[in-house]
């Protein structure tokens, strides 16, 4: 695998498709797959398929394909799925109590290892076995578990500060959840999620295909009335 550093970020996003269809054609016996039978299951183009996975080296044989069960490794070596990463959720409301329910991180490397509240009503509860611990002592509890993520599920208005205190704790990565782009130092991997950005999107979508259904229906009524016409 080439170690090229300027791979576009494009690129990278596509990744974790790749390898989520690898993982569902291993669990199903498939051990070989060629690029055209990955563009119709993915979406992708083969050629884009190919682009993408030739930045990384030639994982593939002509004639033959990919091996499944390789590329998935391989692509999981790319990501850094190979190790295991602590995490803790700050914000233990409905959003940090969901994603600490979610038990498809542990079956990729990543461990939520606690929660961590200001409300006294929730410090000392246990969500999915996951204890709440009080915010007060989240530099102490970083430091001593080595943590590498941090997830902030809090209001916009402490989103910074939480983020600041993780770095200062010395968290490698954040996932942030919150509706503001955060700001940290370039040694800080950072992932904003905004949910309702996703919604917008969805709702364009949704809007682009009435609009071709009205195109479509009115198209339909102008050839019915034309072909009356020449009855």
């Amino acid at each position: 695998m080439s170690k090229n550093t300027r791979i576009s970020s494009a690129v990278i996003k596509r990744l974790p498709r790749y390898r989520r269809y690898l993982n569902e054609l291993r669990k199903k016996g498939v051990t070989k797959i060629s690029s055209n039978e990955l563009s119709a299951l993915i979406g992708y183009t083969a050629s884009q398929i190919r682009q993408d996975l030739n930045t990384f080296g030639g994982f593939g044989q002509q004639g033959y394909g990919y091996s499944v069960e390789g590329l998935y490794n391989e692509i999981s070596a790319i990501l850094g799925l190979d190790k295991e990463y602590k995490m803790v959720i700050v914000g233990s409301g409905n959003l940090g109590q969901a994603i600490a329910n979610y038990t498809y991180y542990y079956k990729s490397g990543f461990k939520v290892m606690g929660l961590f509240d200001i409300n006294p009503k929730l410090i000392g509860l246990k969500i999915n076995d996951i204890k709440v611990y009080d915010f007060e002592n989240i530099v102490d509890y970083v430091e001593d578990n080595h943590i590498d993520i941090g997830v902030i599920c809090v209001t916009r208005d402490n989103a910074q500060e939480v983020a600041d205190k993780l770095i200062f704790a010395g968290i490698k990565g954040i996932w942030n959840f919150t509706p503001i782009d955060i700001e940290v130092p370039d040694r800080i991997a950072l992932e904003n999620v905004h949910l309702s950005e996703n919604l917008h999107t969805l709702a364009f979508q949704m809007n682009n295909m009435s609009s071709k259904e009205s195109t479509i229906n009115k198209q339909k009524t102008e050839v019915a009335a034309k072909a009356k016409k020449v009855k």
